[in-house]
């Protein structure tokens, strides 16, 4: 990483430590004092999901997200590990997924400094292809990320072992124009619905 990319990290941090802050007050006046309670009975228990994720240099950490499956689902797989993941997944979990909306609790985690805006995507341990090509190519070093490079490259298309390689491409040339790039086209993908799947 060269030194421009280093002097870049605390400003990227700056801008997590106040962009989510202003989307967690906008998140709590718009949207989630109605999401909370609907997602509590849809889903038939807490309206939230914790989960453990693989964090910076694979430090574990409490990925929050609204819960969009029943509460009898396995906790501990994603949606692309569990058998037939449909039968367990709500109406009102549907829409929150289709919306992105599943995902803006995770602004929590960016204020407190579990993630960032831009990343790899948090993984569970059991991705451990990915993990350890993250590993070879210094990309674990990041802060996972509300969005990223692979998510934007139709990532729902990618094996684990490309998917790890474009984290790797991200950690080699990460800067602002790259980051906003990235958000704006994560923005644009969740508007048309498009390349969405949830891990």
């Amino acid at each position: 990483m060269r030194t421009s990319q280093k002097l870049y990290l605390p400003f990227k941090r700056l801008i997590g430590i106040f962009g989510s802050l202003i989307g967690i007050i906008l998140c709590s006046v718009f949207l989630w004092w109605w999401v909370i309670p609907i997602n509590a009975v849809a889903s038939g228990g807490h309206p939230f999901f914790k989960q453990y994720r693989c964090g910076k240099n694979s430090k574990p950490f409490p990925l929050i997200k609204f819960r969009s499956m029943r509460v009898d689902a396995p906790s501990h797989e994603t949606s692309e590990h569990i058998d037939n993941p449909d039968k367990y997944v709500t109406k009102f979990g549907k829409f929150l997924r289709r919306t992105s909306i599943d995902e803006t609790p995770q602004l929590l985690n960016i204020f407190v400094g579990q993630m960032a805006f831009i990343g790899p995507r948090p993984l569970i341990y059991e991705d451990k292809e990915t993990i350890e090509e993250r590993r070879k190519n210094n990309s674990i070093k990041l802060k996972p990320g509300l969005s990223g490079l692979a998510q934007v490259s139709g990532r729902v298309k990618l094996d684990p072992i490309s998917k790890g390689q474009m984290d790797g491409e991200y950690y080699n040339k990460i800067n602002f124009w790259l980051d906003a790039k990235i958000f704006f086209k994560t923005i644009g993908q969740v508007l048309k619905s498009k390349d969405v799947s949830k891990k």
